[in-house]
């Protein structure tokens, strides 16, 4: 299979120096695409910044924001069976940016923030039969959004977890389908979740091209 596998986080940046972000490493994504990569599956990763080396056998497409992850994703998407989206993108980015460093000034200043794509939305609308596989961190009501998430992105399967798996070496999930519901919870190492989701990938894609 062709895998599209997207990592990491996007920065969104206000001025020359000064962005927002978010925690994630992008360890559960590389962890991905190094397992699917074992597994004979041609990967390409699209990562924001981040501070780990890149998988053996895998194409790495770095980007840095909101934007760039989208027109990548939308590009690599063209050529692969299935995409996973693990990266934490974003969700707003500053609606204009400074073009030299902002001064420190003594009072108050406001950013203006505006929504960034929904890259995941955006691939589910246009998947056909290729598979979507979807992210949901939450720290409350988790499985009720994730189900909307699931329905709303036309994934078809979708993994919950929380913000305490952000930058862990060790983590716990729970995947989702239509078919089969949730799963047990899976705990471990990202590199022990990454082999079992990359084995329901490979489960999910037999399914669906079975006659």
């Amino acid at each position: 299979m062709n895998l599209l596998i997207s990592a990491g986080p996007t920065r969104e940046y206000f001025d020359s120096v000064r962005f927002i972000t978010n925690a994630s490493s992008g360890k559960m994504g590389y962890a991905i695409a190094g397992e699917a990569a074992k597994r004979g599956h041609r990967v390409t990763l699209v990562s924001g910044p981040v501070a780990i080396p890149a998988p053996k056998g895998v194409k790495v497409v770095r980007v840095v924001s909101a934007a760039e992850m989208a027109q990548a994703c939308k590009r690599s998407f063209r050529n692969a069976d299935v995409a996973v989206m693990t990266a934490a993108v974003s969700d707003y980015r500053p609606a204009t940016k400074a073009h030299r460093k902002i001064p420190k000034l003594k009072q108050a200043m406001r950013v203006q923030l505006e929504p960034t794509e929904d890259i995941a939305a955006a691939l589910g609308s246009r998947k056909g039969k290729r598979l979507l596989v979807g992210f949901a961190m939450e720290d409350h009501g988790g499985y009720a959004k994730a189900r909307r998430k699931y329905e709303k992105k036309n994934c078809d399967l979708i993994v919950l977890n929380g913000p305490e798996n952000l930058g862990a070496e060790r983590a716990a999930v729970e995947l989702y389908t239509a078919h089969e519901g949730w799963s047990r919870p899976i705990e471990g190492t990202k590199a022990r979740i990454a082999r079992k989701l990359v084995v329901a990938i490979e489960k999910l894609a037999a399914k669906t091209t079975e006659p």
